[in-house]
């Protein structure tokens, strides 16, 4: 499979189509998901899901980004559906992480959309004061949020959510995470349609950065630390995979 650009996004196409994904990554590593997310979205794909990743810069609207790569996302399945003759029946995923997740939540809150689940991975509602580095350094008479406002983000989902089946990904070495107040939230529009995974891993686990590590002429105890890193990556991510595939397809 080669990755190739398709009305804005990037999608990957399996030779028999089971599902179609679409996925939103985290606010500073979207701007090119075929390659800061490429070996967990190519391990999808080899299953039979056909991947359409949505690249987008972060602002502070955050209901324009939402907006914008629906868009985006529409245009590329139209494109698909004509040129491959997908089958109309093929069922629709949302995945997204950090960011990505909350774009997916407005998504699902604020327009007509089909999607058989979304699956939402260190899921992060921060303001911006905490989630823009630097941003302390603005000039303090210029107010500076993203819109909608953590409060209202939370408030929009617990009104209009529309998606009822949702699996939540938590990673046990991560502290910006905020999956907690979400599943909360979920649970009460939903009860028993949200299922939570904590799994080890951090933060950046979903993006399975490649250690690589070019050893000496003689193998030694750090040779050894960069095995054990890159291991340990790999690890993670596989478990994040195979987490994800069994919710997706349960038999």
């Amino acid at each position: 499979m080669i990755w190739r650009e398709v009305a804005g996004n990037w999608v990957l196409v399996p030779q028999h189509p089971v599902a179609i994904i679409h996925f939103l990554g985290g606010a500073f590593v979207a701007t090119a998901p075929q390659a800061t997310y490429r070996r967990f979205l190519e391990s999808l794909a080899r299953e039979g899901y056909l991947i359409i990743a949505s690249p987008f810069l972060n602002t502070l609207d955050h209901e324009a980004i939402a907006a914008s790569v629906l868009r985006g996302f529409e245009r590329a399945h139209r494109q698909l559906e004509i040129n491959l003759r997908l089958s109309s029946a093929l069922p629709i995923y949302g995945i997204g992480h950090s960011m990505g997740c909350k774009l997916h939540l407005l998504i699902g809150s604020t327009f007509k959309v089909e999607r058989a689940g979304h699956i939402l991975m260190a899921f992060n509602n921060y303001a911006a004061d905490r989630a823009i580095p630097f941003v302390d350094l603005l000039d303090k008479t210029i107010p500076v949020e993203f819109r909608p406002t953590p409060a209202e983000t939370l408030q929009i989902i617990q009104q209009y959510y529309q998606v009822r089946r949702n699996l939540l990904v938590q990673f046990a070495n991560d502290s910006i995470d905020q999956t907690r107040q979400l599943a909360t939230v979920l649970g009460e529009r939903f009860p028993g349609m949200v299922a939570v995974q904590r799994l080890a891993g951090n933060h950046l686990t979903p993006l399975g950065t490649d250690v690589r590590w070019q050893s000496g002429d003689a193998f030694s105890p750090l040779d050894a630390l960069g095995q054990w890193v890159r291991q340990t990556v790999y690890r993670d991510l596989a478990s994040l995979e195979g987490t994800i595939l069994q919710w997706l397809n349960p038999c």
